[in-house]
């Protein structure tokens, strides 16, 4: 069938189905949770000088910032969708800013995951050594990698994305712009476009992923080498909640990239994952972190003097 010829301007998103009833309030209020508890997190790491000089909470920082960021390239739009038609408006290069922001803060996320798993890696395997692979130094150095390499692979997908052309129609559907969905509304053939973005993100997924489980693998072993069984449960516990988190970041992805056509089952979990998963990170590791819920404390603290002294 013959398209439009005429280049499209703005893109139309269908959104979250079946949410008519759905107040915006619900997806509002986790919003500000999720922004709220990860700014808790970032500032406790930041103002304790225990925590911010100590690699792990350091790539804790940098994940909360991450998750901040990822929730509000997509959570906004979803409530504009909600609020009315209008809302679900989309300016070409607006969803081509934010195709490329989540890509880059997801790959980010991606790549920063792997770089915990190594760092809990050297902290049970090779205790001796740990202070001195992880300096200061080193760990900024990681860390500013992951946003160098996150951000030209998301340079790669927005790329090849929006060279096609698109001529008509405009409705892209699903909630946000991501590439599944827009490459269905190209006026050319997607075939090497799809085969080559979906390789690329493959490969960046499962690579990450096979390192993490490498990782692992080599602290199991050496955790269960532990005589006592209270050493055994402390090495375990500096590892549980970041083996937590990486099972929630890599589930629905997956279910979104495996199936492409994509379903309305698929299009929720993909969804709940963006609004909850970023709002369960700083759950998860404040629950299971003796050190962080400490910190809290002295914040808390910190300012209840600070107030108490200003009254005076």
């Amino acid at each position: 069938m013959q398209r439009n010829q005429t280049p499209v301007i703005e893109f139309i998103l269908e959104g979250l189905p079946n949410t008519k009833e759905l107040p915006s309030l619900f997806f509002l209020l986790f919003h500000l949770l999720t922004l709220l508890g990860n700014a808790l997190t970032l500032l406790t790491v930041l103002c304790d000088p225990r925590l911010h000089a100590l690699p792990m909470y350091c790539f804790l920082g940098h994940l909360s910032f991450l998750d901040t960021c990822l929730s509000s390239v997509t959570v906004p739009k979803i409530l504009a969708g909600l609020a009315g038609p209008g809302g679900r408006t989309i300016s070409f290069g607006g969803c081509a800013v934010q195709l490329y922001t989540f890509h880059f803060l997801a790959s980010t996320e991606c790549f920063l995951y792997t770089l915990m798993a190594y760092d809990r890696f050297l902290a049970v395997c090779h205790p001796l050594r740990y202070t001195v692979v992880m300096s200061r130094r080193a760990c900024v150095g990681l860390a500013a990698s992951t946003w160098l390499t996150g951000s030209l692979h998301a340079a790669i997908q927005a790329t090849l994305t929006f060279r096609l052309p698109y001529c008509g129609p405009s409705r892209v559907e699903y909630f946000f712009c991501d590439i599944p969905a827009v490459l269905k509304l190209a006026c050319a053939d997607t075939a090497a476009n799809q085969a080559v973005i979906l390789a690329n993100v493959g490969a960046v997924g499962a690579g990450c992923f096979l390192l993490i489980c490498v990782s692992y693998a080599y602290i199991v072993s050496t955790i269960l080498k532990i005589r006592t069984a209270q050493g055994r449960l402390r090495a375990f516990s500096t590892c549980s909640a970041h083996l937590s988190l990486v099972l929630l970041f890599y589930g629905p992805p997956v279910l979104l990239y495996l199936h492409p056509s994509s379903s309305h089952a698929s299009d929720w979990a993909v969804a709940m994952f963006y609004v909850f998963t970023p709002l369960l990170n700083p759950s998860i590791y404040t629950l299971r972190n003796k050190e962080l819920k400490k910190a809290l404390r002295r914040l808390a603290y910190g300012q209840a003097r600070s107030q108490n002294g200003t009254n005076g």
